[in-house]
């Protein structure tokens, strides 16, 4: 089993639904961490592609230079989906009570999720479904930093530190087959923690991790 039971509990363990009613309209990391996913997708992205922005909000942080087939959001507050510009089409559903996303095998080119990847309670099953919506070759990107809802975050991330949350979201694409070997980018902040905490220098650190569909 990919994670015990233990390690999947919240420390908030109502409805996300409630959680996530009221929309917020914040992007939850700093510019510089922005920058450099949005370098990112510029780097490993192809223009007129098919892309699935999974956890999304009202914002995706795609080069704005770039035209896309087609952005499929999803995401837990209909608001914020609503605003995003970037979205060709969107749906609301809570991957922790339904991890089955309403999509069709090997349909997109890329599937993309920045910030939430702490929030899956069955990360296996959502994983499964990433490996399963993407076309063979196509690319999955897993990025995220030190935030988080610390009462939405499961155990096994919020427990863990920095370098063990990036060993488990490798892990999570080890467990399902298809997927190539991840691949791990680690930019660390300048500032240490209790810092950045502060909001005192520094910025954000960024992680990403990646692989393919076989």
């Amino acid at each position: 089993m990919l994670l015990q039971p233990h390690q999947r509990t919240k420390l908030d363990d109502t409805n996300d639904t409630l959680f996530y009613s009221v929309p917020r309209f914040v992007t939850h990391v700093d510019e510089g961490f922005i920058d450099q996913l949005t370098q990112l997708y510029r780097d490993r992205l192809k223009p007129n592609t098919r892309i699935c922005d999974i956890m999304s909000s009202w914002v995706s942080h795609l080069p704005e230079e770039m035209e896309f087939a087609h952005v499929e959001g999803h995401g837990m507050n209909q608001e914020e989906l609503a605003r995003n510009p970037r979205l060709n089409h969107y749906f609301v559903q809570d991957l922790n009570q339904n991890p089955k996303l309403p999509l069709a095998d090997a349909e997109f080119d890329a599937v993309l999720n920045c910030v939430s990847v702490q929030y899956l309670q069955y990360p296996d099953a959502v994983f499964s479904e990433i490996q399963r919506i993407l076309k063979p070759g196509g690319i999955a990107i897993i990025s995220f930093s030190n935030r988080m809802f610390f009462q939405k975050a499961i155990a096994a991330w919020r427990d863990g530190t920095e370098k063990s949350r990036v060993e488990l979201v490798k892990g999570y694409f080890q467990a399902v087959p298809g997927f190539s070997p991840p691949e791990v980018i680690v930019r660390q902040s300048a500032a240490p923690n209790f810092l950045q905490m502060l909001g005192v220098g520094g910025g954000d650190p960024f992680y990403a991790v990646m692989a393919e569909r076989l």
